[in-house]
């Protein structure tokens, strides 16, 4: 094989070796793109961000902002706006449709007390901002407790209390790019050998999960600061009750996990397998202790991962969102706003031409209300006020062209904010241009988030309960689809053509 495997190599060496490689890779190509287009949608301003030496202002416009936000929220109502937000095809002979949607039911009810809506959007500005919305499926047990009433005393009084039982529930948990890694060569989660999540968790959770016995009995320390990993840079890292927790999914050498999952490290008695490579979950505990080490155990052998690009740079894994797309035109605008501020306290604050051979020495001339300046001689001749001009009120215009070069790269626009194009001083004619172009290209992004990341999610996460709660999901071949509608814009946009249409027809009947 292309792996040469050393006797004293373990299966918690060959993943962190795996993975520290995938890190070196995204460090190089695009951890620096990657915080500069956080800071930009923040709004937060680092001194690598100037674009001359002798720039002063620190101020960055919100044309980034906006379009990141709008262009989300037309997305999440694309798909959330209407209420029921997926849908399941039951087969053509089943006259009966009942169990489909007992199932549809049952798993929107547990995506609601999961929150899943809430994680999905926080995937979605993850896309927006980064270029790529990744998330992890995760399982945990739960207790569900639920109001009941019980007869007592042969039913002469009713006791009121809660129900409490176990269950499985399944959830998404967003994951930011800097904490995603995986195989460089590969354009999706399921063709590449493997990936993984590498993160700070909470200690306590990870305590939780020994004591459970999901996870090995290991003595686990607080991991040491590592800002590469850290959701923001800018913030003081906390140092106490936090492990590096680093959770690989995908195909390691079949030998390395049958001996990391043996319970005597000494026995060398290694089964062999059909392949060299078998489907396993590995948990590493701060970059060195093996806390779990098994084959997948899913049913259907998929990885709990999903993830969608925003905007698809071919035969990538990384896409490109909305920061990247008005990234040049974002910085260009800031440059304009920040000369033109620079400037302004060159012309708009007071400054004096002073004669220095005519001052008494030692003498400060500051400028303020009621400051007295002594002056050998004439103070008309020693002392002349100063200024650099006026600041051209062209840089306005400049602003304006530059804002919308933002909306032209991103195609997100609000009617306040696309002058002249869509708040009432184009034709109909135009704005129905303008609108329709826009609305085509959310159109391409809210294909790729169904087909790359919300169907699949929804897939992986019936799955689960089929596996690990058959009582309640009784295990079946459905087919699920993805139940979206308009957005705000493009309902926008269909009102304003229908009405356009109604009152042609209205004129026309009435002979006008």
């Amino acid at each position: 094989m292309n792996d040469d495997i050393t006797l004293d190599e373990t299966v918690e060496s060959w993943v962190l070796s795996k993975c520290q490689d995938w890190r070196d890779h995204y460090e190089s190509n695009y951890s620096e793109k990657h915080d500069e287009y956080y800071r930009l949608w923040r709004g937060i301003w680092a001194p690598e961000d100037q674009m001359r030496k002798s720039e002063r202002s620190r101020i960055i416009s919100p044309a980034l902002q906006q379009a990141v936000e709008s262009s989300v929220a037309e997305i999440e109502e694309a798909t959330f706006g209407r209420g029921k937000w997926f849908d399941i095809a039951d087969d053509i002979d089943d006259e009966d449709n009942s169990d489909v949607q007992y199932i549809r039911t049952k798993l929107t009810e547990d995506f609601a007390k999961r929150g899943v809506k809430r994680d999905i959007a926080e995937c979605l500005l993850n896309a927006a901002v980064f270029g790529n919305g990744i998330a992890e499926i995760v399982m945990e047990e739960v207790k569900e407790q639920t109001p009941a009433t019980q007869p007592i005393l042969d039913g002469q009084l009713t006791a009121v209390g809660v129900n409490i039982q176990d269950r499985t529930v399944v959830g998404m948990r967003p994951i930011m790019p800097k904490n995603f890694l995986i195989d460089p060569v590969a354009v999706n989660i399921k063709d590449a050998l493997g990936c993984a999540t590498d993160e700070f968790v909470s200690q306590h959770s990870v305590d939780i999960l020994i004591e459970e016995g999901i996870y090995r009995d290991e003595e686990i320390t607080s991991a040491a600061t590592q800002t590469e990993i850290e959701p923001d840079e800018d913030l003081a890292a906390f140092t106490e009750d936090k492990v590096r927790l680093t959770k690989y999914y995908g195909l390691v050498p079949r030998d390395l996990l049958e001996k990391a999952m043996k319970e005597d490290p000494d026995d060398d008695d290694i089964t062999e397998g059909d392949s060299y490579y078998v489907e396993a979950i590995i948990v590493i505990a701060n970059e060195g202790t093996l806390l779990k080490a098994e084959e997948n155990p899913y049913m259907m052998q998929d990885r709990p991962i999903v993830a969608f690009q925003w905007d698809i740079t071919p035969g990538l894994f990384w896409g490109r969102g909305i920061c990247e797309k008005g990234y040049n035109s974002q910085k260009a605008l800031d440059t304009e706003i920040r000369a033109r501020i620079d400037a302004l306290a060159l012309t708009v604050h007071p400054m004096m031409a002073i004669d220095a051979t005519r001052l008494p020495r030692g003498h400060k001339p500051e400028i303020r209300p009621g400051k007295m300046l002594l002056t050998n001689g004439d103070p008309r001749e020693v002392l002349h006020p100063f200024n650099f001009g006026q600041v051209s009120q062209i840089t306005f215009a400049q602003a304006a062209e530059l804002q919308k070069m933002v909306q032209m790269a991103t195609g997100a626009v609000d009617s306040a904010g696309m002058a002249g194009s869509v708040n009432g001083e184009a034709t109909a004619a135009g704005i129905s241009m303008s609108l329709g172009a826009i609305i085509k290209r959310q159109k391409r992004t809210l294909i790729s988030f169904q087909e790359s990341f919300l169907i699949p999610f929804v897939e992986k996460a019936a799955w689960r309960y089929m596996q690990f709660d058959p009582e309640r999901y009784p295990a079946k071949d459905y087919k699920f689809n993805v139940t979206s509608s308009l957005g705000i814009m493009a309902r926008e946009y269909e009102v304003t053509q229908l009405v356009q249409l109604s009152m042609q027809t209205l004129q026309r009947n009435n002979g006008l």
